[in-house]
Parts: C-alpha cells; structure tokens; sequence
C-alpha cells in the first residue's frame, strides 16, 4: 500500500493549504474507526475524513456523503466536546513519518483559550486517533485504547503523557544527505532498495525500487566501492528531484487499475515500474485520487467485515439445524418401524402361559405367517406387564411419527430460510443491505439485538432493478423482508413471479404493466432470478414462474416464505441483461 511518509506529505501539504485557520463546524464518528469533520475555511466548505482501520487507515478530503449513525459514540461525542467549533491552526507531519498533527484553538468551559491537538497515526494495524492536550501533553482519550495487556512499551490511555512511536533510527527523506545516501549504498547491487528502505525514513518499498531507476541492478555483482560511489550519485539525484517535487507541490496523483478497472495501487508521483502494466487514472489532487483509490477498492472489504459476524451466525444455525434433521429422520426411521412392537404385545398377550418372570427371552409361533419369532423380555416385570410395555412402545412410536413430522417440517422450513439469508449475504453489494440482513436476523432471533442509542433510521425497501431487451421492468428482492414487499405491495395480480426451483434466491417480479408478455422476457427474467440464487454458479438452472395472484404467504410463515400453485418451469443459465435501467 502506498500511504508512505511521501504520501503523508503529499496530503498534508494539501489540507494545510485548504483547512489551515478553517472552523471545525461538525464531528460524525460513521464507524468505530473512523471520522468525518464538516470544516469552513477561507477556501470553502470541507469534509475530512480520517481512518485508523488496520487494512485502510487514511486521511484525506472526501466529497461523499458518508451515513451519520442515529446516535453519537463515545470518542465522537468527546471530540465535539473538546474540538467543535474550534479552529486549526495548522497541520503538519511528524518529520517525514506517517503521523498527523491537526492543532486546534478552541475555548473551554470557564471561556480560557486552550489548545488541543488530534494526532493521526498511520501504522497499519498500530494506527489510531489521539487527542492530546498541548499545554501538559497528556492524552485526553484515543478511538484505540492501548493498555499495557496489548502493548508493554507504549500505552495509549486516558490521562498518560503522549509519546510518539518508537524511533526506527532512520534518516527522514528530507534531511538525508550524499554521505548517508553513499553509506546505505556501501552493500551488494541486489540489497541495494532494502538497504535505502532500512534507512531512510518515510519511503515505501515501492519508492525505494525507484530510486534505483537508471542501475542495473544484480544480486550476482559484488560490491565495489567506486561503482557504489557512482550509484549513491545517482540514487541521490533521484531522492533530491522527488523531495523537490513535494516541497513545490509539483505532484502528478495517479491510481493504477486492474484489467477489471479495480484499483490496484495509488501514490503522490507516478510509480515507474507499473506504468505500462497498469491502467491509469490521473488527479489533480492527491485527496481526490485516495478518495477513487479506497472507495473502489475498500467497499467489498467493508461489506466482507460488515458480514462476517452475519455468515458465522447463519452457519453455525446451519450447522446446528442441519444435525437436527439428520437426528429427526433418523427417528422417524425408527419410529415407523413400530408395528414389530405391536406384533410382541399382541404374541406376548396371546402367550403369556408359555412364559414366566425372569425370563430373558422366549419364543413364539408368528400366527400371521406361521414362522417362530424370539422376543426380548424384561426379566424384572411379569410376562402381562412385558405385553403391556410393547403396547407402550408402539403407542409412543406412533405419536413419536406425528410429533416428529411436525418439527422435521420445521426444521426444513427454518433450513431453506437461513439458506435464502446466506445467497442474500453473499449477493449484498452494499454496507446498507448487509445491515438490513443483519435487522432480519435479530427480528427473527437469530442475533442479539445490538444495543443502539437514538432513534435508528428507517430505511425504505429498494428492490434491484432491471429492463428486459424488450422494456418489460423487472425488480428483485435484496432480502426476505424486501421478498414479501415486492411480491404482495409493489406486484400486482397480472404480474408474474419467479423463483428458482427448491433453491434459495430472490423473489424476482416481471411487471406486464398491462402489455402481453413474450418467451424471451420470460427467459430473461428467469435467468436474473438463477443469477440471483444460491444455484448463480451452475448451468440449467430450474426456475419457477406464476402470476403473482398465484402466490400466498401463509400465516406465521417466516418472511420470504411463500406458497404458489400453477407454476411452470423453465431452465436457464443464470445472467443479468445487457442493458440495466433503473426505474424510480
């Protein structure tokens, strides 16, 4: 990842340019890890946004809208206590690490100027948000509380002195001089860019495979102190016209992009060894391009972390319901085998002189088909009380296959429930449906319901849409919930339903809007309900089509679940069209 010290410098050379004397007018807290302050200044309106999530921690100007949660956190709700409504003064970077200082003049409760200070680390999974205050140096609070449980040499706690990170012993990009080039050169051509990364301070990997543009560099050459002479020379050279360009803010932001237009790396300056490999995609300004870097890159991230706790909870269900039924139809089994328990109480009954107590077995003439049968006895009771007890048996089996029906229904039922969850989890394509997914568990019990302060947010249903080739409008079901919305509020009667065949997906609804339909839009509606079902990997799908007036919800059914008559079924490969429209 290319957020380096070269990259930090970038972007604070940027945000002091444009948020320096600004007014921090709002304080949101989106996520546990993560900020977003609406700030005016002399050059406008601004929206920062600052990260200290392990896998993209960050900060850069945004133009998004970022959702504001219904109720504050805890460290959002300290930050509009302390900060809001104070100015920064300046913002810098910590020699050339990946650290941020934003100051800020504010007023405290007695109306004394006072001065705090949020300090943004940039570490990877170390990375955290700390206010600070400036005058006694000591933490206010942090959005990572780090006890001496996590880290023995640096804690990060309410009430501690702030201390910057442990120093590396490395040489600041920007204060590095010939002589230290020539001594982080004195070693093999081949460890000559591990060398400058060990030594230098504030460059990536990546940026150090630059500096040695121009060398040709092999591990098989041994040192040699005049061509080491003449390598630092030109290692130098590099180090300098890179430091010149960020001093002059003569930056040239770039995103690199897969073949699928998915970014792949960004930086500052244009990085020398992907051009030509990779697609470009040129800013002007270095916020813009982490801006496109991280928000076509980290939404899958998010909704895969979003997800997470909701797919253990759906397998772990699975897995439990899924040895339930094997159980239930396993006694089933046992239990329909019972008429040999009425065949021994009616034997033992018409027998009970040719056998007494104690016995351990006896055996008798099978008067339905004239063979010799032995049955096991309780040695303990009377030969009346062994007839009796297989009468027992055998009433217990019968009652046993009609309770036991029931709850392997049941469990059918709850199975192909979660199992319609699970595609709808794996299908999400957004933080927004990953969370109504997750509001469904807990209404249905699955979840614990998750302790929010304030009045949560509605959210309105918003079906997926389509367009055949041919116009007909199609929208499909983003959850269970949505399913029963779209199928009984949004269709009406001559509209025409489909699902895939004894297999968990969406509800999928073709409206005719009063026009006759065709085979093909019938064909292209099938194969969007096969794409969007749990059979979306496999050919010849089965899937079943009816007018809605033919689907019923049956009364406490679980949502999403429903019953339809009169169906057909077609068999299609699984595809979204061509053209996709969106209808309001």
């Amino acid at each position: 990842m290319a957020f380096d010290g070269i990259a930090v410098h970038a972007v604070t050379h940027e945000l002091n340019k444009k948020l320096s004397g600004g007014k921090l007018e709002k304080v949101y807290q989106p996520e546990n890890d993560e900020l977003v302050f609406h700030i005016h200044s002399k050059e406008g309106n601004f929206k920062l946004y600052l990260s200290c999530n392990s896998s993209n921690a960050r900060i850069n100007l945004i133009t998004e809208s970022v959702p504001n949660p219904p109720a504050p956190m805890t460290f959002c709700m300290l930050l509009r206590k302390h900060i809001q409504g104070g100015r920064i003064t300046e913002i810098t970077q910590k020699d050339c690490e990946r650290i941020v200082e934003i100051p800020f003049e504010t007023v405290n409760e007695l109306g004394f100027n006072v001065n705090k200070k949020l300090i943004i680390e940039i570490m990877g999974k170390h990375s955290n948000i700390i206010l600070v205050d400036v005058e006694s140096n000591k933490i206010i609070d942090s959005i990572k509380r780090i006890s001496i449980d996590v880290n023995r040499i640096r804690q990060i706690l309410p009430g501690k002195l702030y201390e910057y990170p442990p120093s590396q012993d490395k040489i600041p990009f920007s204060q590095i001089t010939l002589e230290e080039i020539e001594r982080l050169c004195q070693c093999t051509p081949g460890k000559l860019a591990k060398s400058l990364l060990n030594g230098i301070q504030g460059i990536s990997p990546i940026i150090a495979e630059q500096l040695t543009q121009g060398l040709e560099i092999s591990s098989e050459i041994p040192y040699n102190i005049e061509e080491a002479r003449q390598t630092s020379k030109t290692v130098y050279q590099n180090l300098s016209q890179l430091t010149g360009n960020l001093l002059n803010g003569n930056l040239s932001p770039v995103v690199y992009l897969d073949k699928n237009h998915i970014p792949v790396e960004f930086h500052a300056i244009p990085i020398m060894s992907l051009e030509g490999i990779y697609e470009t995609e040129n800013f002007c300004e270095i916020s813009s391009a982490i801006e496109f870097f991280y928000s076509h890159r980290t939404s899958s991230n998010r909704i895969r972390q979003k997800s997470t706790d909701l797919e253990k909870a759906v397998k772990n269900n699975l897995d439990k319901l899924y040895l339930k039924k094997q159980r239930l139809s396993e006694d089933l089994l046992k239990a329909e085998n019972s008429e040999e328990y009425r065949l021994f109480g009616e034997l033992l009954t018409a027998n009970l002189h040719l056998f007494n107590t104690g016995d351990s077995k006896v055996t008798l003439i099978n008067y339905y088909n004239g063979n010799e049968i032995t049955i096991p006895l309780d040695k303990k009771i009377s030969p009346s009380k062994n007839a009796q007890n297989y009468f027992k048996k055998y009433g217990k089996s019968k009652t046993a296959i009609k309770e036991k029906a029931i709850q392997l229904d049941e469990t059918t039922i709850d199975i192909d429930y979660l199992e319609s969850i699970s595609v709808f989890i794996g299908n999400a394509d957004s933080v927004e449906e990953i969370e109504e997914i997750r509001n469904e568990l807990v209404e249905a019990g699955y979840l614990k319901k998750r302790k929010i302060y304030g009045k949560p947010a509605k959210s309105k249903p918003a079906p997926r849409p389509y367009s055949t080739s041919e116009g007909f409008r199609i929208l499909v079901g983003r959850n269970n919930k949505e399913n029963d919305y779209l199928t009984f509020k949004m269709a009406s009667s001559k509209d025409v339903w489909f699902h895939t065949k004894d297999i968990p997906g969406s509800h999928v609804i073709l409206f005719t809007d009063g026009r006759e339909i065709s085979e093909s839009a019938i064909f292209e509606a099938a194969a969007i309900a096969a794409y969007h079902s749990k059979g979306k990997d496999s050919e010849n799908v089965p899937v079943d089509y009816v007018q809605v007036k033919y689907v019923k919800k049956l009364a406490g059914a679980k949502p999403g679940m429903v019953i339809f008559t009169n169906n057909r079924t077609v068999y299609v490969n699984p595809a979204l069209p061509q053209d996709q429209s969106s209808f309001q």
